[in-house]
């Protein structure tokens, strides 16, 4: 484990790309954290007595071996949520600059609204998806692209990244209103430090460390850990093919909203079920990895694809129950 502290637009600047894994959670900041970041950026910018201001970790790990043609983006194991509210931070600061008359948008060295878009959003030498500089999860990665590209919201888009990217247009704009100075702003930026923690992949183990940390504002929820815990001991294949068929279905079965705020509440229904006890609100988790060990057996591989093919399926096959008889959805687990 490598850990240096680092200026976050540094950080955003020098990496080539970086990449939210499909075990992670998807953005789950509300307008409450982005609130708390915009003050933040505020009072250190508008203090000379400030001289950096800490914002958390961010914990990533190479995604596989890179060669001399092609740099694999950095998989981010902690610190999605900071660097995603940046992400819509900056790119709403950048679009309030390019308002301003061309001699006023650049309020502070390397922060005009080109720059800021060329720097930290995206990378302007490549294309496809390597074109951006973070890739979020599904419904939060064309939701994401979509508004750095400028193109319309796409059909299902993410609720929290749109809400909080309107919430920063909105900060700026009433701040500029009320006399603020964007290079306030810019310099705010400028002053947030990260630790930088880069795992070496044959070496750390990214699952205990998920386990161990939350993300600023956000504790991860039982299904966060769930998630993650029969996901990423998978190959990279494999982890997408398992994602694609069994846990982005429950996503979309809940809907964004409920997924938020019963998913946990079904995987203790259904562990109720499986096991005939019924697990503490905060030991779901536990339950679960107890439950797919003993499905294992005593000498079963809990990550061979047979085992993970098994729990995953009998869990999106009751999430269908779940679904249409508590929240009325049309969803319906299998995939008959």
């Amino acid at each position: 484990m490598k850990a240096s502290e680092t200026s976050l637009m540094d950080f955003l600047r020098t990496g080539v790309q970086f990449e939210i894994p499909i075990y992670q959670r998807t953005y789950s900041w509300t307008v409450q954290q982005c609130k708390t970041l915009w003050d933040d950026v505020v009072r250190a910018g508008g203090s000379d007595r400030v001289g950096a201001h800490f914002i958390g970790s961010i914990v990533h790990i190479s995604k596989g071996q890179s060669n001399l043609t092609s740099q694999e983006p950095l998989l981010v194991i902690d610190g999605q949520q900071r660097l995603t509210s940046v992400t819509l931070l900056i790119h709403a600061l950048a679009s309030e600059l390019a308002k301003l008359p061309a001699s006023e948008q650049q309020p502070l060295d390397g922060y005009s609204p080109t720059k800021l878009h060329k720097r930290f959003l995206i990378n302007d030498d490549e294309d496809d998806d390597r074109r951006y500089k973070l890739l979020l999860t599904q419904t939060d990665r064309s939701t994401l692209i979509a508004l750095l590209d400028n193109r319309p919201r796409p059909e299902g888009y993410s609720l929290l990244v749109t809400a909080n990217h309107e919430w920063f247009c909105q900060a700026i704009q009433d701040y500029v209103r009320q006399g603020g100075d964007l290079a306030v702003v810019c310099q705010g930026l400028a002053k947030l430090m990260v630790v930088d923690i880069a795992l070496a992949r044959d070496q750390e183990n990214p699952q205990l460390i998920f386990e161990s940390m939350n993300s600023t504002g956000k504790e991860l929820s039982q299904a966060d850990l769930i998630r993650n815990y029969v996901l990423m001991g998978a190959p990279n294949r494999l982890q997408r093919d398992l994602y694609e068929k069994y846990w982005r279905p429950m996503e979309l079965g809940f809907g964004q909203s409920a997924y938020a705020t019963q998913f946990d509440a079904f995987v203790r229904n259904y562990l109720t079920m499986k096991t005939g006890v019924t697990p503490k609100r905060d030991e779901v988790y536990e339950a679960f990895k107890k439950h797919s060990r003993n499905l294992a057996g005593s000498d079963g591989d809990i990550n061979a694809p047979d085992h993970l093919h098994k729990v995953l399926g009998g869990l999106r096959d009751h999430a269908g129950y779940y679904c249409r008889i508590a929240l009325a959805s049309g969803f319906h687990g299998n995939s008959r």
